[in-house]
């Protein structure tokens, strides 16, 4: 018996090959939940439902519209949603003083305006009061969002905003029967961190940072997330640290990954 047999999960930010939302996707139709994967590539989408017998539906987090059809195509699809997770991301590095207008305008509408966007969706097929049975909602996030990193700003502070706003669902829809927590990795090895981490000395210059002795990997960010989505879960409007103590201490500096990075490379 999985730990979420007859669940029906709803996973955006699942149409990069072998990403994050994919990792969080297998691990919960391996506990037995229901899935619908989603994301703005519908080929691959498509691949990954076929493959591993589960529903999809394109989705562009930036259009209200177009998650408003994701949750009425999570109820055609599977009857109803009782897990929500939004595994989306940006990983924008740019100092701070070079930070463009469009490109905070586009890191904000993908990393807080669709998130408030996707969260509201699932939530009127969720809430007790619309007619759901409650459920979990879970924001994957960043350990960046509570430490520093450089050249970073834009990509943390909307992360963080983010995170606030799922203390305010935590608060106001816990009576809904739902649940709201962040996850927050640190450096991940998926496609969006992939070229970073082929850079000689990169990974061993945050390594030091890491308490628990190696760089996380998403199957630790999916374990964290079948917890949260299950019924043992008496938790809300937390954020869970699953970076193996990162946060106790720091990343990199710029200096200290210029050094490194000069010292691999020989």
């Amino acid at each position: 018996m999985g730990k979420l047999d007859g669940k029906r999960a709803v996973i955006v930010g699942a149409s990069s090959v072998d990403n994050m939302g994919q990792h969080i996707a297998r691990r919960f139709l391996a506990e037995g939940a229901k899935v619908l994967v989603s994301g703005r590539k519908e080929s691959v989408l498509a691949d990954f439902a076929q493959a591993h017998g589960c529903g999809f539906a394109t989705c562009d987090l930036t259009d209200e519209r177009s998650l408003a059809d994701l949750g009425q195509a999570a109820v055609d699809q599977m009857g109803g949603i009782d897990i929500a997770i939004n595994a989306t991301g940006w990983g924008l590095l740019k100092p701070f003083l070079e930070t463009t207008h469009d490109e905070l305008m586009d890191v904000t509408m993908l990393q807080y305006v669709g998130p408030f966007h996707f969260f509201q969706a699932m939530l009127r097929r969720m809430a007790r009061s619309h007619g759901g049975t409650g459920g979990s909602l879970i924001q994957i996030s960043s350990a960046t969002a509570t430490i520093m990193l450089n050249d970073h700003a834009a990509y943390m502070g909307t992360k963080a905003g983010t995170d606030h706003v799922v203390r305010c669902i935590a608060h106001e829809f816990g009576s809904e029967g739902v649940r709201a927590n962040s996850i927050s990795p640190g450096l991940t090895d998926t496609p969006m961190t992939a070229e970073a981490m082929q850079v000689p000395g990169l990974a061993d210059a945050f390594l030091a940072g890491y308490p628990l002795g190696r760089i996380g990997t998403s199957d630790d960010i999916a374990a964290a997330a079948v917890w949260l989505a299950s019924d043992e879960c008496f938790m809300t409007g937390e954020n869970l640290q699953v970076n193996g103590g990162l946060t106790l201490r720091r990343n990199p500096m710029n200096s200290e990954l210029a050094a490194a990075i000069a010292a691999a490379s020989g």
